[in-house]
């Protein structure tokens, strides 16, 4: 790449690169403008940030306490009236001094988050004199992150997590929650999750605000909580107590909340009383979302009389009043309410619609007409794409997350949050999961950037600077290639990948249909393409502090996916319909040594990011399919 600047992301609005150089001397003041704004804080961490590329810098409030000697003064400066737009900066190098100007705060420090880059990118003896001038398209830009199927993060890993979105310009993080909080008198519900508790989402909140990120709270309030209503002291508060079979479990369970039940609303208020004052923020997000039992159980006369959409609505309103009681802005998602259009005038006009649909050609478009036709603030909701497929589905994450971005942009939405979900175990690795967060970041902040991305190869290069900080430029590469190995098996089922589905549905119709739609050539071509991608992973040099758990979680996941082609070979040898028995027995020793050896492996590598709670419901997908190869092996 000609110039290392076209590597600064979020790419700023407007970038004027002069011919001219500034060299930085020994000695850097970082001098506070206008100390009434209180940005202390922002000095320091400009400070850190120098520190960090070995410049040493002193702090003053006065330009006149410097040296008269030669020096370098950065000034810090807030002030709206030379700029446009919240969280908007100015950002100018020239031959004498750095100014970095916010409109408001958040914008000053994202000024600083843009010097930072440029002093990684650029020779920082000689820094390029430049103007930038730069904005967000949507003020509102989130990151959502699974944390109840079933992988709950440390507090470390959030922390670290955090850090990351803060380098992209995110400034919202919600973490869904069904049951891991530490709810008192619900202890039955978390007791083995290994929840989050009061004091742990206290010390989260106060660390995102240093970081002007708010930490928005996520609990699921109607479908979902299958988790609860299997115990015996929330059956009653189900829909269909007896169970319904659902696409999350294997078993039939009561899935959803009874929503004509009064109990049910103080079921809820408790919850929302325990959970909501650990948070700051003034918005919460209660979920709403997948409620495929509704009317399916006690609530079906009413819905019949009614209208499952008017059942519905008139839930919703129960809710929406318990967090106007509360203080709090009601967010929830718009799958329902899509379903039954002609209700969706009746909402409140102040509930924050947000619209998730995670394939390629997810009707976006459509959608965000609807809502910006009424006028309802709302998000639009893409996703990483990393569930259901252990290294991601990059080109329809790429494609969803643009396809989310222009559309929203257009149609006036005032949010933009990228959502990370758990489905079927969580058994993918985090690092697949810092593609979507990345690019989804920058599409948020700047829209226009979808057509640079486009140029695909610039993506591995924005991975290897501001993900893995690889010095020799390798893993971006692999990481965009290991999430497209999904496109190499020849089909391509929505919200999955082939060989996700080929492994943790073995012996149900999921395989079988996949596996009827390829062939062995085609999971040949795979092996080996897969095989092929992690050769270089040796030779990475990451500057990250967690580098040698990346290599282990990019080996674990390369070697599972060829476990998977591996065992959708056998089958489709012995006939799709056949059991895993009948798989010859050196094959299947061989298959299961293999397994096994994942399996110890993937209990070590969760364990270095995440809590216990959920690690034996993810392994047991796993060990099911290995009792199930085991089987008559004799």
């Amino acid at each position: 790449m000609k110039n290392k600047l076209e590597l600064l992301f979020p790419v700023p609005k407007q970038l004027m690169l002069k011919e001219e150089f500034l060299s930085l001397p020994k000695d850097i003041w970082i001098v506070i403008n206008n100390q009434s704004k209180r940005i202390y804080s922002h000095a320091q961490n400009l400070q850190k940030k120098l520190a960090k590329n070995g410049i040493k810098s002193k702090i003053t409030a006065s330009r006149t306490n410097p040296p008269k000697t030669e020096v370098i003064l950065i000034n810090l400066i807030v002030n709206e009236s030379v700029l446009e737009h919240p969280e908007s900066y100015e950002l100018i190098i020239n031959k004498k001094e750095i100014n970095i100007t916010g409109y408001d705060k958040h914008g000053l420090f994202y000024g600083i988050v843009t010097f930072s880059q440029i002093l990684e990118l650029s020779n920082q003896q000689n820094l390029p004199c430049l103007e930038i001038r730069d904005w967000p398209d949507f003020p509102s830009r989130g990151v959502m992150v699974d944390v109840s199927r079933d992988k709950v993060p440390t507090m470390g890993t959030l922390f670290d997590l955090i850090d990351l979105l803060t380098s992209f310009k995110i400034n919202q993080v919600q973490l869904y929650m069904e049951h891991t909080f530490a709810y008192s008198g619900h202890e039955i519900v978390w007791k083995d999750a290994s929840p989050f508790t009061g004091e742990e989402i206290l010390i989260l909140d106060e660390f995102c605000r240093e970081r002007y990120i708010e930490l928005i709270p996520n609990q699921n309030s109607f479908g979902h909580l299958h988790r609860w209503l299997i115990h015996d002291p929330y059956r009653d508060l189900a829909e269909c107590p007896e169970g319904v079979e659902h696409p999350f479990s294997s078993k039939n369970e009561p899935f959803s909340l009874n929503p004509i039940d009064p109990q049910v609303i103080d079921f809820l208020a408790d919850l929302y009383d325990q959970l909501l004052p650990h948070f700051t923020s003034d918005y919460f997000n209660v979920g709403l979302d997948e409620t495929f039992d509704l009317g399916e159980g006690r609530s079906a006369e009413l819905c019949k009389e009614k209208g499952k959409g008017v059942v519905y609505l008139e839930f919703f309103l129960k809710i929406y009043d318990l967090l106007k009681k509360r203080g709090k802005k009601m967010q929830f998602w718009a799958d329902i309410i899509f379903q039954h259009p002609e209700l969706i005038q009746q909402l409140p006009k102040d509930v924050i619609p947000l619209i998730w649909g995670y394939e390629a050609d997810h009707p976006f478009n459509m959608q965000t007409q609807v809502m910006n036709n009424l006028g309802l603030p709302y998000y639009v909701c893409p996703g990483t794409s990393s569930w259901n497929s252990i290294t991601g589905r990059l080109d329809n994450a790429f494609a969803n997350l643009c396809n989310a971005g222009i559309n929203g942009k257009k149609n006036n939405a005032v949010g933009y949050l990228i959502t990370d979900w758990g489905d079927h175990g969580h058994l993918q690795p985090l690092p697949f999961s810092y593609f979507g967060f990345l690019i989804g970041a920058g599409i948020a902040w700047n829209v226009r950037s979808t057509e640079i991305l486009k140029e695909k190869d610039i993506i591995p290069e924005l991975l290897n600077v501001h993900v893995f900080q690889d010095k020799r430029g390798i893993i971006g590469k692999i990481a965009c290639d290991l999430g497209n190995a999904y496109t190499k098996v020849g089909f391509n089922p929505p919200n999955n990948s082939s060989l996700f589905l080929i492994l943790i549905f073995s012996n149900n119709e999921f395989s079988e249909f996949v596996l009827d739609n390829i062939t062995i050539e085609e999971l040949q071509k795979t092996r080996t393409f897969i095989d092929s991608t992690i050769k270089s992973l040796d030779i990475v040099n990451m500057e990250r502090e967690d580098a040698e758990l990346v290599k282990k979680e990019f080996q674990w996941a390369t070697d599972i996916l060829k476990f998977s082609c591996d065992l959708g070979i056998s089958r489709l040898e012995i006939g799709i319909k056949e059991p895993l028995s009948k798989i010859k027995k050196e094959t299947r020793d061989r298959l299961c040594r293999s397994l096994e050896r994942l399996i110890r492996l993937q209990n070590k590598i969760w364990l270095e990011r995440n809590r216990v709670g959920g690690l034996s419901d993810s392994i047991d997908r796993l060990k099911k399919l290995l009792q199930n190869m085991e089987e008559n092996n004799d």
